[in-house]
């Protein structure tokens, strides 16, 4: 078996010592503060600090990708660590500056307006800054925004980083082998065993009870302090944050979450086919990613180059063309080793104009899938790395849209050649993967709402907090999961940030507006031209604006039925598959 390749940084930067590295991070700095002197004069060019201020991100940006990429394929490197917290630091000059900029621009708010209207200099700016000076609305005084930046790092970020190690480090001693992790219980859920999964789900609970107080006490630190900050910042509540950072509206939120509920018995109806095919009454939490079978085909790494090639070329040549060149000019990162993180992601690095992508290839569908995802991300990446900083940022609910609509590509080309128990296994995947992201997600939601509602009030116990879980998991799965997971909110860590709360929703909302989207350029010819144009347009609107520039209204919740009839044909075909 080849080895699985490496990616190549170099033309990103030499290394984390490098003169160019060390440069770019002074200039990060001196730029910023010459710029936060430029915007106090009164006779400061728009156009031109706005420009400045989009050069300073780009630093910023590349900067932190490139220390960040290093670290998580060498985690234990003490240069990459230095690295990264020499980028932490000085960063926290542009977050100053971020708070000056919002400040100055509102300043500066009729020019704005004139500026940015039909034909003026500025009008493709008119949302972003718009936005900006949205977020300067809802920003307290200059001191004490950076009063709350300082204390996060031993707050908010200090419970996060908490969970996330206690999340990695906690263990229990096994009768029968080495003592294991919860992250090596929680692999086990994919065993094709039974009982060794319902072992190893028994002891994740009993793991989790047994650290349920620090669990807690973090949860209720980061829930407490966000309740705090975004009541100080003005906002009506925590979901409405959200919302803003989302770019949708609660007209939108409401056609999503009304969808995804009115659809719930299909979502069950599939767990109940799951149940037929293991050949059990009902499910339990710990037979969610139970294996189908073991008909699993092996990939190697380059049938997957191949496929994904092959499939987004069938879709659009230019993106073909570039996924080719990802693999060929080892933008991947691909095996598993010691020291690099699990997982996977893509990063963009502005200033060099590319991309990477971390990924730990293991040689079925799934490693194959997980590669087509990331592409789409890369792909987004390099419709968007040609516009100036701010009108490429694009929010979350968008940020999935080409790596799940890249995703299911691929998936439709290896569904055609498959035939029998494989072809079940991959539909059976595809649902596995469509219920977290609706049915699961939905669960978080609802407990997230809930958390906040009763935080308020004051600390939530443990019992508490998994009593609310429980509650959750029973209105979305309702009788088609028996046993429950009423630690699930000790597990995520996305609970445990006050940057973005509700990091549940975008999911949903990636996961059915680019099946939506795969439904609306079956009937549309040229439609990679058009999916092109969402993703352009990602960065500079808010998404319903990005959706109705295709002609569809989020509002609708006749849209998102489509993507969800994507998924209830699949699972007519997982009972269709049922042994008589």
């Amino acid at each position: 078996m080849k080895t699985l390749p490496t990616w190549d940084l170099s033309p990103i930067y030499p290394s984390v010592d490098s003169k160019e590295f060390l440069a770019d991070l002074g200039l990060m700095t001196s730029r910023s503060r010459v710029l936060e002197v430029m915007i106090t004069s009164p006779s400061a060019e728009l156009p031109a600090c706005i420009a400045e201020y989009e050069a300073i991100l780009d630093y910023q940006e590349t900067l932190d990708a490139y220390s960040s990429a290093c670290l998580t394929t060498d985690t234990a490197n003490e240069l990459y660590l230095k690295a990264t917290a020499q980028v932490e630091e000085a960063s926290l000059v542009v977050q100053h500056l971020e708070v000056a900029f919002r400040n100055f621009l509102a300043s500066r708010s009729e020019e704005i307006a004139k500026r940015t209207e039909t034909g003026g200099d500025l009008e493709p700016y008119r949302f972003v800054l718009s936005e900006l000076l949205e977020e300067q609305a809802h920003q307290m005084e200059s001191e004490l925004e950076a009063l709350a930046s300082d204390l996060a790092r031993s707050g908010t970020d200090a419970f996060s980083r908490l969970q996330e190690a206690m999340g990695s480090s906690i263990h229990v001693a096994d009768e029968d082998s080495q003592p294991k992790t919860l992250v090596e219980l929680r692999n086990e859920a994919s065993n094709p065993d039974r009982e060794v999964r319902k072992r190893a789900f028994e002891q994740e609970l009993s793991l989790l009870k047994a650290y349920e107080i620090p669990f807690a006490a973090a949860l209720n630190g980061v829930k407490g302090t966000t309740i705090s900050l975004d009541g100080r910042r003005g906002y009506a509540s925590p979901l409405d944050r959200s919302l803003s950072q989302s770019r949708i509206d609660r007209q939108v939120l409401a056609a999503l979450i009304s969808t995804i509920e009115n659809n719930l018995p299909v979502f069950r109806t599939y767990l109940k086919h799951k149940a037929a095919h293991l050949g059990v009454d009902d499910l339990s939490f710990y037979d969610l990613f139970a294996p189908l079978g073991s008909d699993e085909h092996h990939y190697s790494y380059e049938d997957a180059h191949e496929l994904i090639v092959e499939q987004f070329s069938a879709f659009s040549p230019e993106m073909g063309l570039f996924a080719d060149q990802a693999f060929k000019q080892r933008w991947i990162d691909a095996g598993s080793r010691k020291g690099k993180v699990g997982g996977a992601y893509d990063t963009a690095f502005p200033l060099a104009k590319q991309s990477r992508i971390l990924a730990n290839f293991d040689y079925a569908y799934g490693g194959v899938s997980t590669l087509a995802h990331e592409l789409g991300h890369a792909w987004h990446d390099h419709v968007v790395l040609d516009k100036s900083n701010l009108l490429r940022s694009y929010p979350m609910t968008l940020a999935e849209t080409a790596s799940i609509f890249s995703e299911f590509l691929v998936f439709q080309g290896v569904l055609e050649r498959s035939t029998g128990p494989a072809r079940v296994t991959l539909v059976e995947h595809f649902l596995q993967e469509a219920c977290q992201v609706c049915v699961d997600i939905l669960s978080r939601f609802y407990f997230e709402s809930a958390v906040f509602g009763r935080r308020v009030e004051g600390d939530l116990s443990a019992a508490e907090f998994c009593s609310l879980m429980e509650e959750a998991q029973q209105k979305t799965y309702g009788d088609a999961l028996q046993v429950k997971h009423p630690y699930m909110w000790a597990v995520k860590g996305h609970y445990y940030s006050s940057d973005f709360s509700f990091y549940n929703y975008p999911y949903a909302f990636g996961q059915l507006f680019a099946l939506g989207l795969y439904e609306v350029g079956r009937t549309t010819d040229h439609f990679d031209q058009q999916y092109n144009q969402v993703l352009s347009l990602a960065g500079s609107l808010d998404a319903r604006q990005v959706a109705s520039s295709v002609g569809i209204d989020l509002a609708d919740p006749a849209f998102w039925q489509r993507g969800i009839d994507v998924i209830a044909a699949y699972v007519k075909e997982l009972g269709d598959a049922l042994p008589n």
